[in-house]
């Protein structure tokens, strides 16, 4: 018995002192570095770069050398690019596990942004789907810059009738309200939906999506936004500074959060017995906070007759299109809160931390 104590508390010391060197690992964060010199005769193009994580204040514009296609790639003068909480989470490499995709220390790409809209300069050698002179938007990594390059089947052909900053605010999220309505949410016409955080970037794109999906749409905000938020198609608004849902007796078919300000037994109540409950997004945080949520409905979902967890956005042209269309259709537009300039990047970052844009925030290059 002695020796199997023994083993047991050195397993127990060996696994804490692990999880302590990990953490260590995670959070260190290196000093900025200085900034390269490029050699002579590189091709250089403005950009917004962060060469260690840290606030906005680590921003920097600078001149890089401007990226060329891959084969699959095509070559973009961007006119406008969007922020999202990706790229502020990206900037501090937080939450910390984060860091072990894009860097231990410091970041392995230095660039920012990842929404974009613009015209085609130049194609890689298998690209089929577009040509210079196409007016394109989608995704890519460094989007806050004068070029980027972006795979083919993560951008789509941009309307001639929606403007540059439309085009770009649609990526990130729009797909994700699409996703988490259609795919995870698998939202049907005549069902009830509620979406918390109704007036934010996602929020305002899956309030009218899950109207033109026939469904009877409920949305969650502050006061400034009860009237925009029924301007976008909701049936009823809930003002959470006056009313709280999840006492409202009401139930709904589906539920897709992306504030996470009531517990998963709160929403629970407001569930039909067979909903959906989609968490899009999570409680800020360095270490587990984000992770909560989502671990406790995945424990909890295969006990109960509710579906419940998080998703994760994929970026694809297929999705791409179809948002493009509805936006040409008119089913679909995009709010756009503030506008910056390339120089005024960390700003409009520091816009978005604060978490009260009203739609999305574009930072404009033309």
């Amino acid at each position: 018995m002695k020796l199997r104590y023994k083993i047991a508390t050195a397993s127990v010391a060996l696994v804490a002192v692990l999880v302590a060197a990990l953490a260590l690992v995670l959070s260190h964060t290196d000093e900025c570095p200085p900034t390269p010199q490029l050699a002579n005769g590189v091709e250089t193009m403005k950009a917004i770069v962060y060469r260690c994580y840290g606030s906005p204040d680590v921003m920097a514009l600078e001149d890089i050398p401007k990226p060329a296609p891959a084969g699959e790639e095509v070559l973009v003068k961007v006119h406008a690019a969007a922020v999202n909480p990706y790229d502020w989470h990206h900037l501090r490499g937080s939450p910390y596990l984060l860091r072990l995709g894009t860097g231990l220390g410091s970041p392995d790409d230095v660039r920012l942004g990842a929404d974009f809209a613009g015209i085609v300069v130049e194609v890689g050698e298998f690209v089929t789907e577009f040509q210079p002179g196409d007016e394109v938007f989608g995704g890519a990594s460094g989007a806050y810059a004068e070029y980027v390059t972006a795979s083919q089947d993560r951008i789509a052909h941009k309307p001639a009738s929606i403007s540059f900053a439309e085009a770009a605010s649609l990526p990130i999220a729009a797909i994700t309200a699409l996703q988490a309505l259609r795919d995870n949410g698998q939202l049907q016409a005549g069902e009830k939906v509620l979406i918390n955080g109704a007036s934010g970037g996602v929020g305002t794109y899956a309030v009218q999506i899950a109207k033109s999906m026939g469904a009877e749409v409920y949305g969650v905000c502050s006061t400034r936004n009860v009237d925009m938020v029924s301007s976008l198609g909701a049936d009823y608004v809930f003002d959470y500074k006056k009313e709280d849902y999840t006492e409202s007796g009401l139930e709904f078919d589906l539920v897709i959060d992306m504030v996470g300000n009531h517990s998963l037994l709160a929403n629970r109540r407001v569930l039909a017995p067979d909903g959906r409950f989609v968490i899009v997004g999570g409680a800020k945080g360095n270490w587990i906070a984000p992770l909560i949520a989502p671990l406790k409905a995945m424990i909890m979902s295969p006990f109960v007759d509710q579906q419940m967890g998080m998703m994760i956005a994929k970026m694809n042209g297929d999705d791409l299109a179809k948002l493009a269309d509805l936006m040409e259709r008119g089913v679909l537009t995009s709010k756009i809160d503030r506008r910056y300039r390339l120089s005024e990047a960390a700003d409009a970052i520091r816009y978005s931390e604060q978490g009260r844009a009203r739609g999305k925030i574009i930072i404009d290059l033309e």
